[in-house]
């Protein structure tokens, strides 16, 4: 039940930032938090990551909703069975996942708005955070139970 509602949680408050984002900004508008750096930029993705794949939402849609089944049945059939660090890695991601195809599935596009320019290029959303730091919880989770298990095979 506590990963249903971390995963509702995550959702809304991406959401939430969408909403305000399309509600006080036009499209490609731009305020730089840290000049040159940090910026808040109103962006329409009609790709995936990166932009990818632009004006194919249909497919993408498609693989997004496939994806969100897998994730959801392969989480809450194995629950008992993984880490709590896996459980949430594929919350996160689920959640990501579930606010980039309500974008997709509402608007037709996805919104951005995290715009590191110091960094590179791209701009994301709360979303796509929520994907990395699963992907990142989960590979984390990896190493550490690779660790203990050669541990225990050390001695």
């Amino acid at each position: 039940m506590g990963y249903i509602v971390l995963i509702i949680a995550l959702v809304a408050l991406d959401q939430l930032s969408k909403y305000e984002i399309v509600k006080l900004f036009s499209e490609g508008e731009t305020h730089p938090i840290l000049e040159n750096f940090f910026h808040i930029t109103y962006v329409k993705n009609r790709g995936i990551a990166f932009g990818l794949f632009q004006g194919k939402v249909d497919i993408i849609s498609l693989l997004t909703i496939a994806a969100i089944i897998g994730i959801a049945f392969y989480l809450f059939k194995n629950i008992k069975k993984s880490t709590k660090v896996e459980n949430l890695g594929y919350s996160f991601i689920l959640a990501g996942a579930l606010g980039n195809i309500i974008d997709r599935l509402s608007r037709g596009f996805v919104v951005d708005m995290v715009d590191f320019r110091g960094l590179w290029s791209y701009v994301f959303n709360l979303a796509d955070v929520w994907i990395n730091i699963g992907a990142l919880l989960i590979i984390l989770d990896q190493i550490i139970i690779s660790k203990r298990k050669n541990i225990k095979e050390e001695k």
